[in-house]
């Protein structure tokens, strides 16, 4: 069978950058699918993407499906005929339906009777028929969160679509997909190359584009390009590049044709806190920022363009001309700042809503104020210094920097914290307050800031479930995910000795007759307990270790760590598949049972040898077992608990537990809930599977 190399690529307007490599992996992935459902052998599928262009390029696609053989069974030979041997109508109607007469089928005999069979010969269909419908397919399957229309045309699509190829070696595919006829034309360079460009060969495309267009359609290797480019600029300049990976993707998804450049700007300008400039040189110019070897900023940036310049320092001049306003802004902005000391700007939060329900954000600063010292004093922390954190964090919201910069809150509440000459806790706690930000984020560095980080957190999920507006589906408007799972982070990686209820008892007592939802503190519990399921299986835990431990709803995170690290190393013993399969015995005897159980067992009723010696280490375990409780050496108990598992499996081979005198049965049963409770002290190990 000829193999043959399949290229597809369409033409679009300007793609969404930051969309750009996902749309291109899932144009690619698709294909494949469609590939390997109709079973078309392939080699490998690569994608390109570039900022008005989607590819996908197949290696070694056979040249047709390969012929397959199909048996289709028919009825039984017994009902196919009738009794002078004629074909029932049951059989004519099979053997139509296949294209056959009945003298033509075959019969397959097996243990249970004998049937009527066809065996067909299915022709596999080539690629050049199945390839257009797959491609369309493909692209219909897009992340694409919002289409559009373009002219007077109802298709829809992420961008407008001016051009498609589909070439299978040299051979043109004929296609109609989103409007667009199939051609060989590929559009190159808007300012170099070739405008456009006509191509004769799948395997042409990568080379034409380059040579000819002046466009590298290569997604990967324009971005080692930029990445290599801008870490030598910056080493030819003194300084190591801030090689952010989502600048350098978006960076990367705005050229076609990369050329990385280095440019200044004035020293005055680094007297602005280095995150404001940053802020602007990254968000909003896409430029990468350079820094001395001690970290500091240095008055460099490098930026990348997307044409080839004859005179490049007209270029440099033109991005030195565009930045230079934002930092002379950001510089303003600062300086107007400080004229005013922090601990002002509260009367102006009084004007500034949080939620209409529950106040302004100078409630809930000084509600965050009381909350964190609560949780300092808890901490061990100066309680004090968290209280002033908590009452300052919001300040710098109606800042003029802030409020033109949104993204350095927190980061000049610290500034201008230090420059009003605030403690250096206090002033790092407005900076880590909103710490962590998102998945694998830098938690709070020192107790003052994770106070109250905590703080800020819990008063929100207590206030926006206080009032009744848990989220629900996809819709988090308040990232309560985020803020709850940012909080069990704060307190299980630090190591708090912090209980869940206590916190959220206190935060909802904070808000006095604010909220209306009764339930609202079991909700938030349990809200905040179902984030430990995904971060844990995230983290590599398994489902069952995890519902486990959540079975027994332990309150203080740093507690349910400690209980799933300890049942995660138990179900590694040889005991563990034992002990678990006879708790689960246990607790269905148990839970059948309707009657009141003795507390302790009674050692006169204790008859059979297998009973008295699992009572006699039941009650030996329990005296070692109650200070690894208390410490919550929960590792430590479970290797205890799994010598259980000889007494246990002798106990259920030897004693009838049900027995039928009561007295008999009442202290079987309470022996039996003795040992289900030594267990369920740390985890229901009954669930593992």
């Amino acid at each position: 069978m000829s193999e043959q190399n399949f290229l597809v690529e369409l033409g679009t307007e300007e793609l969404p950058p930051k969309a750009l490599r996902s749309l291109g992996q899932a144009f690619a992935d698709n294909l494949e699918q469609e590939l390997t459902n109709a079973e078309l052998p392939f080699a490998e599928v690569h994608w390109y993407a570039a900022p008005r262009r989607l590819a996908v390029y197949v290696t070694a696609l056979a040249a047709a499906q390969p012929d397959k053989q199909l048996e289709k069974r028919g009825p039984a030979v017994q009902a196919a005929f009738d009794a002078d041997g004629n074909p029932t109508k049951a059989a004519m109607g099979w053997a139509r339906g296949n294209g056959i007469d009945v003298s033509e089928a075959g019969r397959l005999k097996t243990d249970k009777g004998e049937w009527l069979v066809h065996v067909a010969d299915i022709k596999g269909k080539a690629a050049t028929e199945l390839l257009p419908a797959m491609v369309e397919q493909a692209l219909s399957r897009l992340p694409i969160p919002k289409a559009m229309r373009w002219g007077d045309k109802s298709i829809q699509f992420i961008r407008p679509v001016h051009t498609l190829t589909l070439l299978l070696g040299e051979q043109l595919l004929p296609a109609t997909i989103l409007g667009v006829n199939s051609s060989r034309t590929l559009r190159g360079h808007r300012f170099m190359g070739a405008p456009e460009l006509e191509l004769d060969h799948a395997d042409h495309y990568l080379q034409a584009l380059e040579n000819t267009g002046k466009v590298l359609a290569d997604f990967e290797r324009r971005k080692t390009i930029i990445k290599d480019g801008v870490a030598a600029a910056a080493a030819a300049a003194g300084g190591i590049a801030d090689l952010d990976e989502d600048l350098l993707e978006e960076v990367t998804s705005l050229v076609e044709w990369p050329v990385v450049l280095t440019a200044n700007f004035e020293n005055t300008f680094l007297e602005v806190p280095a995150e404001a400039l940053v802020y602007t040189m990254k968000g909003d110019q896409k430029y990468f920022p350079v820094y001395d070897a001690a970290g500091n900023l240095m008055p460099t940036f490098i930026f990348v363009t997307n044409i080839e310049s004859k005179d490049p320092s007209q270029i440099i001049s033109g991005n030195e001309k565009v930045v230079r306003p934002r930092l002379a802004d950001a510089q303003f902005f600062f300086d107007n700042d400080r004229k005013a000391p922090l601990a002002s700007r509260l009367e102006q939060l009084d004007s500034v809503l949080f939620q209409k329900q529950l106040g302004s954000v100078r409630e809930k600063s000084e509600r965050i104020s009381a909350l964190s010292g609560f949780i300092a004093a808890a901490m061990g922390a100066d309680q004090a210094k968290a209280e002033r954190a908590g009452l300052l964090s919001k300040c710098d919201l109606v800042t003029d920097m802030v409020f033109e910069f949104t993204d350095t809150q927190g980061v000049m509440g610290m500034h201008y914290a230090r420059h009003d000459g605030e403690d250096e806790a206090v002033a790092l706690a407005l900076k880590e307050q909103y710490q962590p930000r998102f998945s694998g984020d830098e938690l709070p560095s020192q107790d003052i800031s994770a106070a109250v980080a905590l703080a800020d957190k819990l008063d929100t999920l207590v206030g926006i479930f206080g009032i009744g507006q848990t989220p629900k589906g996809d819709k988090d408007p308040f990232a309560l995910r985020r803020a709850a799972l940012g909080a069990l982070r704060i307190i299980v990686e630090k190591g708090y000795n912090l209980d869940l209820p206590i916190l959220i008892e206190q935060a909802r007592a904070l808000y006095g007759d604010k909220l209306s939802n009764a339930k609202a503190a079991d909700e938030i519990l349990d809200f905040m307990l179902g984030r430990f399921r995904a971060w844990y299986q995230d983290l590599g835990y398994d489902v069952d270790v995890i519902q486990a431990v959540l079975a027994r709803r332990p309150t203080r995170p740093a507690d349910f760590d400690a209980r799933v690290k300890a049942v995660s190393q138990f179900r590694k013993l040889e005991a563990s598949s034992a002990l678990a399969a006879a708790n689960k015995r246990v607790g269905n005897i148990l839970a059948k049972f309707d009657g009141e159980i003795p507390a302790q067992v009674n050692p006169a009723l204790l008859q059979d040898d297998a009973e008295k010696a699992l009572a006699g280490q039941l009650s030996e375990l329990s005296e070692r077992l109650t200070p690894l409780f208390a410490n919550a050496d929960y590792n430590s108990a479970l290797n205890e608990l799994a010598t259980l598992r000889e007494s246990v499996d002798n106990f259920f081979d030897q004693v009838m537990v049900m027995a039928e005198d009561d007295a008999l049965r009442l202290n079987r049963l309470s022996l039996l809930n003795q040992l289900r409770n030594l267990f369920l002290q740390i985890a229901d190990i009954s669930l593992l599977q």
